[in-house]
């Protein structure tokens, strides 16, 4: 089982590490991990936050562990030299185009949310976002206008092809759940919208057995901090998903608590914390992480088809948590390494 192991900037190599001490604990014989650089380190490097060696090396995976990009060093780059690139053009290159968000509140840590504590329990849910298409990947420019003004402009649009595939791994993932997906747009305004929500309808014929709905996105804002425990499966689109997936974050109390698998048609997946680098407190040893051991956990239920491992790996997060382990993220005082330790004991 070979797996990718890209690091990345800032507080990356950190919540990274632990992630790959509990894979490592896990005892699997067969477990083969490559290490190579991605972002700002690999920019540094090789003057690419891409090197063609990385990308080989994520290809010839099974899996790609990821740490998080982002450099301040680098924010004067022009845009394709940026570290963000590398995640972008690793799920082009790979086809990486459904994103697996789960946001559920873990028993005790019902006061660390936003939400009344009655509120936050409910939440349990599963955002599907696209990541191929929309208006990340459209055309985009700075042009001037007749009269000298500047105007930044960026095209939004979505095959139905592209709709259709996301499309089914929201069903399936429903089919998996409670049986409920809401399907995510602004249809009365954009025309891309529409044609997201007339394909959805179509797929929808496939599986009489899902509890199909549609939301405009502002709504859906609303209601993801007014009733979240509606929600089952939320499928929709890059720039909606972004937003949407980073609120329900902070509806479960942390950012250091969610991870992400970004699949491929296959079974290659890269799986990721939802955090960023976070520069200010890189080296510090303070970063929670969680986020990216759970994402370890989704590498081995989704690519490696190793159930019990996800389960017995989730638990263990779940049972330090309850023994009141927790990173400042949620008011506690225990560091990277020692909540690493912590989970690896459970497990």
């Amino acid at each position: 089982m070979k797996i990718a192991v890209l690091p990345g900037d800032g507080i990356g190599p950190e919540v990274t590490r632990e992630a790959v001490r509990v894979l490592e604990a896990l005892g699997l014989a067969d477990l083969e991990l490559t290490y190579a650089d991605v972002g700002g380190a690999a920019y540094h490097r090789t003057g690419h936050p891409l090197p063609v060696e990385t990308l080989e090396i994520a290809r010839s995976s099974d899996a790609i562990l990821f740490g998080a990009v982002g450099d301040p060093t680098c924010d004067n780059l022009e845009r394709h030299l940026r570290p963000e690139q590398a995640i972008l053009g690793l799920r082009k290159e790979l086809g990486l185009f459904a994103n697996l968000r789960p946001a559920k509140v873990f028993k005790g840590l019902e006061d660390a949310s936003a939400l009344r504590p009655e509120v936050a329990g409910a939440i349990d849910l599963l955002i599907v976002r696209e990541l191929n298409g929309d208006v990340y990947f459209g055309e985009k420019g700075i042009r001037t206008l007749p009269d000298g003004r500047r105007q930044g402009w960026d095209m939004m649009s979505y095959a139905e092809d592209e709709v259709r595939r996301i499309a089914h791994v929201g069903f399936k993932a429903a089919q998996g759940r409670r049986g409920k997906l809401c399907s995510v747009d602004k249809a009365n305004v954009l025309e891309t919208s529409q044609l997201w929500r007339d394909v959805v309808c179509e797929v929808a014929a496939d599986y009489p057995d899902i509890e199909l709905s549609h939301m405009y996105v502002d709504n859906a804002a609303m209601q993801l901090v007014r009733s979240p425990g509606q929600f089952d499966v939320i499928v929709t689109g890059n720039l909606f998903g972004d937003i949407l997936s980073d609120q329900a974050s902070m509806c479960v109390g942390s950012i250091g608590l969610l991870a992400s698998a970004s699949l491929s048609e296959g079974t290659l997946g890269l799986y990721e914390p939802i955090h960023g680098s976070a520069p200010d407190i890189a080296g510090q040893g303070v970063a929670n992480p969680m986020a990216t051991v759970l994402s370890a956990a989704m590498l081995l239920r989704h690519s490696l088809g190793l159930e019990a491992q996800a389960a017995r790996v989730e638990a263990a997060v779940a049972k330090t948590l309850a023994d009141g382990v927790r990173g400042a993220d949620l008011g506690g005082s225990h560091g990277t390494a020692q909540i690493g330790d912590a989970i690896v004991e459970r497990l």
